[in-house]
């Protein structure tokens, strides 16, 4: 089964609110669940896998 796509400015706005959750003091874990996606997505997202040129 095909994933969801997802435009780049989603995926900025997504890490943006992971990183606002853990200053606040959340885990990773647990700020990823809030957001609605998973682990293996954030850090695939983080390290560039989802990246595009412009």
């Amino acid at each position: 089964m095909a994933g969801k796509q997802v435009n780049p400015e989603d995926i900025v706005s997504k890490l943006g609110q992971v990183e606002i959750l853990q200053g606040q003091g959340m885990t990773i874990a647990e700020a990823v669940r809030q957001i609605g996606v998973t682990q293996q997505t954030f850090y695939r997202s983080r390290n560039g896998v989802f990246a595009t040129t412009l």
